[in-house]
């Protein structure tokens, strides 16, 4: 665990893909808390007021830039046939939706989040004390 807390935020766009449609750009807020040092939160401000929020492994984000990765609600992968791009697919009860972005703003976010926490180093960044009282007080068994 580290006393010290580390927040990192980078701004993205997004196109939300659409089949007959033209990409419509989204902004995105990228954020990253040393206090969950495994995970990276998408805010996805759709101009309604309220966002939409997606926490997804950091891990995820990073294989997603290589190779096709993901098999659950979270799906990220390079686009072939533009090298620079990358395909993010969200699934939900709610929805399904299909983003591209630009790869090096992905990276770029992605390595400054390794020189706060590097890889292989999440775990000293825990704090289990405070994550085991979170989840003892949200027990619904303990109702």
């Amino acid at each position: 665990m580290r006393d010290e807390h580390t927040v990192i935020c980078s701004p993205a766009v997004f196109e939300l893909i659409a089949p007959d449609a033209p990409a419509v750009p989204v902004k995105v807020d990228l954020s990253y808390h040393s206090r969950d040092p495994f995970a990276v939160q998408a805010s996805f401000r759709t101009g309604h007021g309220s966002a939409v929020e997606w926490v997804f492994a950091r891990d995820l984000l990073h294989d997603g830039l290589i190779t096709a990765s993901g098999s659950g609600d979270v799906r990220v992968q390079p686009m072939p046939l533009h090298p620079n791009r990358v395909q993010l697919e969200l699934s939900s009860p709610s929805g399904h939706a299909v983003f591209t972005t630009c790869a090096q703003t992905l990276g770029d976010f992605l390595h400054r989040t390794y020189d706060a926490v590097p890889p292989g180093c999440e775990y000293s960044w825990l704090d289990f004390d405070v994550a085991l009282s979170e989840l003892l007080h949200n027990d619904p068994a303990r109702d």
